[in-house]
């Protein structure tokens, strides 16, 4: 018996001193011996196996901690304005999408919304990655709240680069109506007080923002108004500048809002009613323009078809970024995303930049294509 005793002592302390030399042989060598450590381990683990496979278990435990932070696997979340969350731009959406997988290999889920406040807490918070179709004032506003926000592409001008990167904020009539804001050969906003106004959003760069701007600074001029602001003109203070105020909640509802007859003059942006609209008389862009709801047109304008409006005045805007909240995505991924998007291949896509009146992201001008801006590219708009 005391035979059996000391053989299981040896036994005991032979496989203790195993058991040691494979944990010093697997933490003897650097970073870089790295995997033969861990062949190693495998190795003894298999050779210990039918002696003592708790032994097994640890050694297996031991050499199998990963020594890199694990790849970002998660989805991306594009969140888009309620202009382009409408069902038509969804192959656009979907190739927008697309690219960004192939790059970063991760997939992308779309958020869509029905109010511009709803995008920017999405950004800024972190639950949306990237920001497609913004405006600029979107973008200040997500990063009054988050300061990491930044812009990611712009789309250029018809030059191709920043020097012309403008689009054009409307104040849009009915047609038939346009007398009331003439002088002479030409039109303005000089009696557009105590109208019945629909902007788009406080958050809309060229559905609100550009054109109160253009009011305040046109009306203060005038004694009665000198000291006019937006309160004044969102109805909130003692003496309200329009008779109502509505609020399309995109684009496309603040002209239905002027169509249906909800309100005698509407804010509304150029490319966001592009494919909806044709011209009918004079030049595009231009206060005097003519446009005319198109045959087939999409909702909300399908029992619009053939309705008219009048542009009694334009304001060119700094184009809209697409932005991004560097929380779930690394250097390399935006660095990779910027460069798919200011390619030639995105340039020459027909569902980012279309031809007029086609459901594409962009309507395609000149040479327009993605570039990077700076953030200080939008001051003017800060100031």
């Amino acid at each position: 018996m005391r035979k059996n005793m000391i053989s299981r002592a040896i036994a005991a302390f032979l496989l203790v001193t195993v058991m040691a030399i494979g944990l010093i042989g697997c933490n003897s060598g650097g970073s870089n011996s790295t995997p033969a450590s861990n062949n190693q381990g495998s190795n003894q683990g298999a050779a210990n196996t039918q002696n003592n496979p708790q032994s097994n278990s640890q050694s297996n435990n031991q050499t199998t901690v990963p020594t890199t932070a694990p790849v970002n696997t998660r989805p991306i979340t594009v969140v888009w304005y309620p202009n382009e969350s409408a069902t038509d731009f969804d192959p656009a959406r979907q190739e927008y999408g697309r690219l960004i997988t192939e790059v970063t290999g991760r997939e992308v889920i779309h958020r869509l919304t029905t109010d511009y406040v709803i995008a920017v807490e999405a950004l800024a918070s972190g639950s949306a990655d990237i920001g497609a179709r913004w405006g600029a004032v979107g973008m200040m506003e997500a990063q009054q709240r988050n300061s990491a926000v930044m812009p990611l592409v712009v789309n250029s001008g018809r030059s191709g680069t920043l020097d012309d990167a403008v689009y054009y904020g409307w104040f849009a009539v009915r047609k038939g109506e346009e007398g009331q804001y003439a002088s002479g050969n030409s039109f303005s906003i000089e009696n557009i007080q105590g109208k019945r106004m629909s902007f788009v959003s406080n958050s809309s760069t060229s559905g609100f923002v550009v054109p109160s701007g253009s009011i305040i600074n046109h009306f203060s001029q005038q004694e009665e108004w000198r000291n006019i602001d937006e309160d004044d003109l969102l109805g909130l203070s003692r003496t309200p500048f329009f008779n109502e105020v509505l609020f399309g909640g995109s684009h496309q509802g603040a002209l239905f809002n002027l169509l249906d007859g909800r309100a005698d003059i509407a804010t509304v942006c150029d490319t966001c009613v592009d494919a909806y609209v044709e011209l009918v008389s004079g030049t595009h862009n231009s206060a005097g323009a003519v446009y005319r709801i198109q045959e087939g047109a999409a909702a909300p304008f399908d029992n619009s078809a053939g309705q008219e409006f009048f542009l009694i005045a334009v304001a060119p805007v700094l184009n809209g970024p697409d932005v991004y909240n560097p929380q779930n995505l690394s250097t390399d991924e935006i660095a990779a995303i910027r460069a798919i998007l200011t390619s030639d291949e995105v340039a020459n896509n027909s569902l980012i930049f279309g031809e007029a009146g086609e459901f594409a992201l962009l309507p395609k001008s000149g040479d327009m294509r993605f570039v990077v801006p700076e953030n200080s590219w939008y001051d003017p708009l800060r100031q």
